[in-house]
């Protein structure tokens, strides 16, 4: 089974962007710089927009919270070598 987000980029094609896949339903992809990530975010959906904006709204705060944990993680790793 998946996780239910995982982290992504393309530094070829789309340097500096970053990319957050929600993996459950509703699927999306979060893009945005990743210098500027909760500021400058476009939400493809894979299965459509749900028309709920609370759970749209909680979805998103879900993907940044998931983000800022990866990034506090990969801090710890960088500090341990």
């Amino acid at each position: 089974m998946l996780p239910r987000f995982l982290l992504a980029d393309n530094s070829q094609d789309t340097p500096g962007t970053i990319f957050v896949v929600h993996t459950t339903a509703p699927r999306f992809i979060v893009e945005a710089d990743i210098d500027d990530f909760w500021n400058n975010q476009v939400i493809h959906w894979i299965d459509g927009e749900p028309g709920d904006e609370d759970l749209i709204a909680g979805l998103i705060e879900e993907a940044e919270e998931f983000l800022e944990s990866e990034f506090e993680n990969e801090e710890l790793l960088d500090e341990d070598e």
